[in-house]
Protein backbone atom coordinates (compact mmCIF):
# COMPACT_ATOMS: atom_id res chain seq x y z
CA UNK A 1 0.00 0.00 0.00
CA UNK A 2 2.46 2.22 1.17
CA UNK A 3 4.34 1.76 -2.32
CA UNK A 4 1.69 2.52 -4.39
CA UNK A 5 0.54 5.68 -2.76
CA UNK A 6 4.49 6.94 -3.11
CA UNK A 7 4.13 5.65 -6.66
CA UNK A 8 1.09 7.99 -7.31
CA UNK A 9 1.79 10.74 -5.69
CA UNK A 10 5.81 10.79 -6.96
CA UNK A 11 4.83 10.07 -10.51
CA UNK A 12 2.16 12.80 -10.90
CA UNK A 13 4.78 15.57 -9.26
CA UNK A 14 7.30 13.61 -11.67
CA UNK A 15 5.27 13.77 -14.59
CA UNK A 16 3.77 17.89 -13.97
CA UNK A 17 8.13 18.73 -13.57
CA UNK A 18 9.11 17.15 -16.64
CA UNK A 19 6.05 17.99 -18.87
CA UNK A 20 8.02 21.42 -20.35
CA UNK A 21 10.64 18.79 -21.58
CA UNK A 22 8.70 15.74 -22.71
CA UNK A 23 6.98 18.50 -24.78
CA UNK A 24 10.34 19.74 -26.32
CA UNK A 25 11.25 16.34 -27.04
CA UNK A 26 7.82 15.14 -28.87
CA UNK A 27 8.27 18.54 -30.94
CA UNK A 28 11.82 17.01 -31.85
CA UNK A 29 10.77 13.32 -32.78
CA UNK A 30 8.11 14.79 -34.80
CA UNK A 31 9.92 17.47 -36.32
CA UNK A 32 12.58 14.48 -37.43
CA UNK A 33 10.87 11.93 -39.32
CA UNK A 34 6.99 12.76 -38.94
CA UNK A 35 6.28 9.73 -37.37
CA UNK A 36 4.37 9.45 -33.83
CA UNK A 37 5.68 10.23 -30.78
CA UNK A 38 5.42 7.94 -28.34
CA UNK A 39 6.09 4.08 -28.92
CA UNK A 40 3.62 2.03 -27.22
CA UNK A 41 5.68 -1.74 -27.19
CA UNK A 42 3.36 -4.58 -25.40
CA UNK A 43 4.96 -5.30 -22.02
CA UNK A 44 4.08 -8.37 -19.44
CA UNK A 45 3.28 -6.75 -16.22
CA UNK A 46 2.42 -8.58 -12.91
CA UNK A 47 0.77 -11.95 -12.92
CA UNK A 48 1.45 -12.13 -16.81
CA UNK A 49 -0.87 -9.54 -18.10
CA UNK A 50 0.12 -7.46 -20.88
CA UNK A 51 -0.17 -4.14 -21.03
CA UNK A 52 1.19 -0.96 -23.20
CA UNK A 53 4.33 0.52 -22.08
CA UNK A 54 5.11 4.47 -23.03
CA UNK A 55 8.64 5.52 -24.20
CA UNK A 56 9.21 8.43 -26.76
CA UNK A 57 9.41 6.50 -29.95
CA UNK A 58 13.61 6.62 -30.63
CA UNK A 59 13.83 4.40 -34.00
CA UNK A 60 12.63 4.59 -37.23
CA UNK A 61 8.63 4.40 -38.08
CA UNK A 62 7.99 -0.15 -38.15
CA UNK A 63 11.77 -0.82 -36.63
CA UNK A 64 10.45 -4.18 -34.97
CA UNK A 65 9.38 -5.37 -38.40
CA UNK A 66 13.19 -4.34 -39.74
CA UNK A 67 15.07 -6.01 -36.90
CA UNK A 68 15.20 -7.60 -33.80
CA UNK A 69 14.18 -6.69 -30.68
CA UNK A 70 17.30 -5.94 -29.08
CA UNK A 71 19.05 -2.80 -30.06
CA UNK A 72 23.01 -1.73 -29.82
CA UNK A 73 24.06 1.95 -29.28
CA UNK A 74 25.44 2.15 -33.26
CA UNK A 75 21.68 0.67 -34.43
CA UNK A 76 20.83 1.73 -38.06
CA UNK A 77 17.44 2.35 -36.68
CA UNK A 78 17.72 5.07 -34.37
CA UNK A 79 16.77 8.23 -34.94
CA UNK A 80 19.41 11.01 -34.48
CA UNK A 81 17.23 12.64 -31.32
CA UNK A 82 16.47 8.95 -30.29
CA UNK A 83 20.40 8.08 -29.72
CA UNK A 84 20.52 11.21 -27.40
CA UNK A 85 17.31 10.66 -25.41
CA UNK A 86 18.62 6.92 -24.64
CA UNK A 87 21.84 8.03 -24.00
CA UNK A 88 20.46 10.45 -20.91
CA UNK A 89 17.54 7.51 -19.99
CA UNK A 90 15.00 10.33 -21.44
CA UNK A 91 13.13 8.06 -23.62
CA UNK A 92 11.84 6.61 -20.11
CA UNK A 93 10.25 9.84 -18.70
CA UNK A 94 6.76 8.72 -20.35
CA UNK A 95 6.56 5.43 -18.22
CA UNK A 96 5.28 7.91 -15.04
CA UNK A 97 2.24 7.06 -17.33
CA UNK A 98 2.44 3.85 -16.45
CA UNK A 99 3.20 4.60 -12.85
CA UNK A 100 0.30 6.09 -12.34
CA UNK A 101 -1.35 3.95 -13.97
CA UNK A 102 -0.99 1.30 -11.91
CA UNK A 103 1.04 -0.84 -14.94
CA UNK A 104 4.58 -0.28 -13.01
CA UNK A 105 5.83 1.32 -10.14
CA UNK A 106 9.03 3.19 -9.89
CA UNK A 107 11.42 0.19 -8.88
CA UNK A 108 10.70 -3.42 -10.06
CA UNK A 109 11.97 -5.84 -12.68
CA UNK A 110 12.07 -4.16 -15.90
CA UNK A 111 9.27 -5.51 -17.98
CA UNK A 112 10.12 -7.83 -20.89
CA UNK A 113 8.05 -8.82 -23.97
CA UNK A 114 6.63 -12.11 -24.28
CA UNK A 115 9.32 -13.26 -26.07
CA UNK A 116 11.54 -13.54 -23.16
CA UNK A 117 8.98 -14.31 -20.84
CA UNK A 118 7.92 -17.24 -22.50
CA UNK A 119 11.93 -18.38 -21.93
CA UNK A 120 11.62 -18.21 -18.22
CA UNK A 121 11.78 -21.08 -16.04
CA UNK A 122 9.36 -22.07 -13.50
CA UNK A 123 11.89 -20.75 -10.78
CA UNK A 124 12.16 -17.37 -13.07
CA UNK A 125 8.20 -17.13 -13.21
CA UNK A 126 8.62 -15.55 -9.35
CA UNK A 127 9.85 -12.59 -11.36
CA UNK A 128 5.91 -11.66 -12.54
CA UNK A 129 4.64 -11.88 -8.92
CA UNK A 130 5.67 -7.95 -8.17
CA UNK A 131 4.94 -4.81 -10.65
CA UNK A 132 7.37 -4.47 -13.65
CA UNK A 133 9.21 -0.66 -12.39
CA UNK A 134 11.28 1.98 -14.18
CA UNK A 135 14.04 0.85 -12.35
CA UNK A 136 16.15 -2.30 -10.21
CA UNK A 137 19.03 -3.73 -9.42
CA UNK A 138 19.91 -4.88 -13.01
CA UNK A 139 19.43 -1.47 -14.01
CA UNK A 140 21.77 -0.35 -12.19
CA UNK A 141 24.25 -3.31 -13.17
CA UNK A 142 23.72 -2.38 -16.96
CA UNK A 143 22.64 1.08 -17.42
CA UNK A 144 23.85 1.63 -20.67
CA UNK A 145 22.78 -1.67 -22.67
CA UNK A 146 22.96 -0.50 -25.90
CA UNK A 147 27.08 0.24 -25.70
CA UNK A 148 27.37 -3.18 -24.61
CA UNK A 149 25.50 -4.56 -27.56
CA UNK A 150 27.28 -1.80 -30.17
CA UNK A 151 29.84 -3.50 -32.53
CA UNK A 152 28.46 -6.79 -31.86
CA UNK A 153 27.70 -9.09 -35.06
CA UNK A 154 24.66 -10.65 -33.33
CA UNK A 155 23.43 -8.05 -30.93
CA UNK A 156 20.16 -10.83 -29.91
CA UNK A 157 22.76 -13.86 -29.11
CA UNK A 158 25.26 -10.86 -27.04
CA UNK A 159 22.37 -10.33 -25.05
CA UNK A 160 21.21 -13.69 -24.22
CA UNK A 161 24.59 -14.67 -23.80
CA UNK A 162 26.31 -12.26 -21.60
CA UNK A 163 23.70 -9.60 -20.28
CA UNK A 164 20.23 -12.03 -19.62
CA UNK A 165 21.66 -14.12 -17.58
CA UNK A 166 22.71 -11.88 -14.91
CA UNK A 167 19.81 -9.61 -15.02
CA UNK A 168 17.81 -12.44 -14.64
CA UNK A 169 20.02 -13.39 -11.36
CA UNK A 170 19.30 -9.42 -10.22
CA UNK A 171 15.85 -9.84 -10.81
CA UNK A 172 15.39 -12.79 -8.61
CA UNK A 173 17.31 -10.76 -5.93
CA UNK A 174 15.16 -8.05 -5.82
CA UNK A 175 11.97 -10.43 -5.77
CA UNK A 176 13.46 -11.89 -2.39
CA UNK A 177 14.90 -9.21 -0.69
CA UNK A 178 11.47 -6.72 -1.99
CA UNK A 179 10.59 -4.32 0.71
CA UNK A 180 10.06 -0.62 0.50
CA UNK A 181 13.13 0.05 1.81
CA UNK A 182 14.91 -1.98 -0.54
CA UNK A 183 12.86 0.13 -3.34
CA UNK A 184 14.27 3.66 -1.62
CA UNK A 185 17.53 2.11 -1.64
CA UNK A 186 17.37 1.67 -5.31
CA UNK A 187 15.87 4.87 -6.28
CA UNK A 188 18.75 6.23 -4.47
CA UNK A 189 21.35 4.93 -6.21
CA UNK A 190 19.58 5.46 -9.95
CA UNK A 191 19.36 9.15 -9.19
CA UNK A 192 23.46 9.23 -8.10
CA UNK A 193 23.88 7.09 -11.59
CA UNK A 194 21.60 9.63 -13.42
CA UNK A 195 23.65 12.48 -11.69
CA UNK A 196 27.14 10.98 -13.02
Amino acid sequence: MLKRIFDIVFSFIGFLVTLPLMILMAILIKKEDGGTVFYRGVRVGKFGKPFRMFKFRTMVVNADKIGGPSTSGDDPRLLKIGKFLRKYKLDELPQLINVLKGDMSFVGPRPEVQHYVNMFTEEEKVILSVPPGITDWASLWNSDEGTLLAGSPDPEKTYMEEIRPEKIRLQLKYVKENNFWTDLKILFETIKVIVK
